[in-house]
């Protein structure tokens, strides 16, 4: 007997990657400097060679800062914060991360705490999933966790500047906490996704990546009948190591791909392009790079 498969529509708006276009009147501010990889855009009497030396070149942070414009977000530094730098890795098996995070008060966190919940794991930023919040009002919560506590903070003081009452970020660790946090959530959780995580190159440290069984195992049997799972890569061996944990709950959960849905896969089961509205700002960079993503997306049967 076939599963069912059950389109959730993860944006009241249409899913498509977003394209950032670029105005000539843009790429002449002086908000892009720079030269590295760019566009221009040349008349009859002058060369490309030429104009491209005359041009500032677009870089992938630009492109990030362009593909979220709409947010607004100020770029905030305080005492508390001070620089926006923080370290990229962070071991998720020290002491001070061990310890689960204290559930909140989802009446105080979230105007309407029963809504179906979508949580990023590894927020980062938390660009991306302001970008939903600002989309959904009213029909979804958003949850972000990381384990670096000045993009937490900061993320949440830029929650605040939006005024969004349907998205929190918490400094957790997803291995420890998210269990007993989505356990306590009073509304369904709809979706989780797992994007560009840490890869952790060295074969001794990949104990600390954060697809491992106990999380995975969470995932699924917290996710509501018809809940997703949406994992990217652009690190093939992590995508392929994500993929063997999410493969080994088949019984629970099934791969989304061309043959029962409409999402484009090519021939390895690899999505396409990213389902969700928006690009991550590590994907923009990796895009930008030249490098592949390897994205995948699972379905909780009903």
């Amino acid at each position: 007997m076939a599963h069912a498969i059950l389109k959730i529509p993860v944006l009241s708006t249409i899913v498509t990657t977003t394209t950032v276009k670029l105005s000539k009147s843009l790429l002449n501010s002086s908000s892009l400097h720079g030269y590295g990889r760019g566009i221009c855009y040349c008349s009859s009497a002058v060369s490309v060679s030429q104009q491209q030396q005359r041009q500032p070149q677009v870089r992938s942070p630009q492109l990030v800062a362009l593909e979220y414009a709409d947010l607004s977000i100020p770029h905030i530094v305080s005492e508390e914060l001070g620089a926006t730098r923080v370290r990229q890795h962070v071991n998720p098996l020290s002491s001070t991360l061990s310890i689960p995070v204290e559930v909140p008060n989802w009446n105080d966190v979230f105007e309407d705490p029963k809504l179906p919940l979508v949580v990023d794991i590894g927020s980062g930023s938390g660009r991306f999933l302001m970008w939903l919040a600002k989309r959904n009002p009213g029909s979804k919560n958003y949850m972000g966790l990381d384990i670096r506590k000045k993009l937490v903070t900061r993320a949440e003081k830029w929650v605040q500047e939006l005024a969004l009452n349907n998205i929190h970020f918490l400094f957790a660790n997803a291995s420890i906490s998210f269990k007993q946090l989505i356990s306590t959530y009073p509304g369904p959780l709809m979706l989780v996704s797992i994007l560009c995580p840490d890869p952790h190159f060295k074969k001794r440290h990949h104990k600390r990546r954060i697809v491992q069984k106990p999380l995975v195992e969470a995932i699924v049997d917290g996710l509501m009948p018809g809940g997703q799972v949406f994992i990217q890569s652009d690190v093939l061996e992590v995508a392929v190591d994500m993929r063997k944990y999410f493969d080994a709950e088949s019984e629970k959960l099934l791969h989304i791909d061309s043959f029962n849905s409409d999402l484009a896969c090519d021939n390895e089961g690899w999505l396409v392009s990213n389902p969700m509205g928006i690009r991550t700002e590590r994907e923009i960079h990796a895009e930008y790079e030249g490098a592949k993503i390897y994205r995948r997306m699972y379905q909780k049967p009903l």
